[in-house]
């Protein structure tokens, strides 16, 4: 019965949530009975997702956050465990790239991708987990990359910080097993979404590209079942045991000439 899922009547505060795996991710839980509270900065775009799985029979709820901000995880934080709200299931999903030289490419934009995708998913953490520990129950999904199990030329600070995100999520999943709160790392290979345009990669996409709504569904229910890494493509569980067998550089000299700017 969908009313015994694990997800159901929980709070999940879902990160980067105005699209792709976000979008996904939260669209999912609610699948799963979750209740939802959307964070980005987009705030016309969350309120049409918010439109549209509350005409469903969803409970969501909206709070407008720009993570480039260190002040934004304590706002969210105020605004649901802080006013009494319990957050069982953390999405930490936010992040963002940039496609170029390091040497060449705006610092401002490869600072931002320190701050939020290390920087802010490890404070958010450190304010909501602790609660689970207290209340012996939670679920964290921390969205990393296929990116993060090799070095990657003209990614170098996305595919660095990705490796980041994936460390921490496996550390501290084995802190607080014990406690029962759950952490996985999903880690996704080329998804249908903004990054590329965004982070301006188009040159990399490739051919391949899984689906957001794929990418969310195998997520969460690696979520559900305590699985504490899961690659949701086989090109990328395929990168992931190749780089154990072949030597970093040999790998990384490879990508850089594939992937060279014209």
């Amino acid at each position: 019965m969908e009313n015994a899922h694990p997800f159901n009547g929980k709070w999940a505060l879902v990160t980067g949530a105005s699209a792709g795996i976000g979008e996904a991710l939260a669209r999912e839980l609610a699948a799963h009975g979750a209740k939802l509270i959307l964070t980005a900065r987009r705030l016309a775009r969350l309120e049409v997702l918010s439109a549209e799985l509350t005409a469903k029979g969803v409970e969501v709820r909206i709070i407008t956050a720009d993570l480039n901000d260190p002040a934004a995880p304590q706002q969210l934080y105020d605004a649901t465990e802080g006013n009494g709200l319990s957050v069982d299931i953390l999405v930490n999903n936010a992040g963002l790239g940039q496609f170029g030289a390091f040497c060449q490419s705006a610092i401002e934009q490869e600072m931002s991708q320190v701050r939020v995708n290390c920087e802010a998913m490890a404070r958010i953490s450190r304010l909501f987990v602790p609660r689970m520990v207290e209340r012996r129950r939670g679920w964290v999904l921390v969205v990393a990359s296929t990116a993060s199990f090799q070095p990657v030329p003209y990614l170098s600070t996305y595919a660095a910080t990705k490796a980041f995100d994936r460390f921490f999520a496996l550390g501290m999943a084995a802190e607080v097993a014990r406690f029962g709160v759950q952490v996985t790392a999903l880690c996704p290979g080329p998804t249908e979404s903004e990054f590329f345009s965004v982070a301006r990669a188009g040159a990399i996409r490739g051919h391949s590209v899984q689906p957001a709504e794929e990418v969310a569904r195998m997520g969460i229910a690696a979520l559900e079942r305590g699985q504490r890494t899961i690659i949701p493509n086989l090109r990328g569980r395929f990168t992931a045991c190749l780089v154990r067998f072949l030597p970093v550089g040999l790998i990384t000299r490879f990508v850089e000439k594939t992937a060279r700017p014209a």
